[in-house]
């Protein structure tokens, strides 16, 4: 479903070239959960970020089944991650100007979806996450956990086959990020392609392959890492 082959990405400093990925290989099939653990600058976002096409590498190529995404052009590009992609942000990027509902809708209409199908599927959505009362709502009237539920729901509107999420439940108390922690898994079980990044290793019981970012290079991590690190 996703594959990343020699991702390299390098940013231009003020003194000095600073690299951030290395040549980072990373695989997920359908129906997986994988994580990449880091530190603060580790550059798991700029990973994610090339994932999902926000981003070009400096070096590799990103692939979708077996379409080289990364090869693609621009416009070719935001078709690609319009239809396939779904995002949950660290920051949430929901639009000061919408309410709840509205931002959730952007979804469908970035790829054209029926208005009425879009509203009842978002509605539903709104409400499996505790925020439907909140629908009308902008958000600077969202606390910091109803502004990640409504971000959540905006990500999986359309089904994409693939979810990147930027540290999911950052912001929730216990329940709530029990629950968007139950739907991550939900999404894989359902035949999705999940990738999570945190600095936390055992942030996402249950992730099918935890991986450690350092230095620019992906590398496995065994169970008993996963616990003391």
């Amino acid at each position: 479903m996703l594959r990343g082959e020699g991702l390299v990405k390098i940013y231009r400093g003020p003194s000095a070239p600073v690299p951030v990925l290395s040549g980072v290989d990373l695989r997920v099939e359908a129906g997986a959960l994988a994580v990449v653990a880091g530190t603060s600058g580790s550059g798991k976002s700029t990973l994610l970020n090339v994932l999902g096409l926000l981003e070009d590498a400096d070096g590799g190529a990103v692939w979708y089944g077996d379409v080289c995404v990364s090869a693609l052009s621009r416009s070719e590009k935001s078709r690609y991650r319009g239809r396939s992609v779904g995002f949950v942000f660290q920051s949430f990027l929901l639009l000061p100007s919408l309410t709840a509902l509205d931002n959730v809708l952007l979804a469908g209409k970035y790829v054209g979806a029926a208005k009425a199908e879009s509203r009842r599927r978002a509605q539903a959505l709104l409400e499996q996450f505790g925020v439907l009362a909140r629908r009308a709502h902008y958000p600077r009237e969202l606390s910091g956990g109803e502004q990640q539920r409504v971000a959540f729901c905006r990500a999986i509107l359309n089904d994409p086959p693939l979810l990147l999420a930027d540290e999911p439940t950052g912001n929730l108390d216990d329940d709530n990020a029990a629950l968007i922690l139950r739907a991550l898994r939900d999404r894989a079980e359902a035949g999705g392609a999940v990738v999570v990044v945190t600095h936390r290793p055992d942030a996402v019981p249950g992730a099918h392959a935890v991986y450690a970012l350092e230095n620019g290079r992906l590398t496995a991590m065994n169970p008993r890492e996963r616990k003391v690190r």
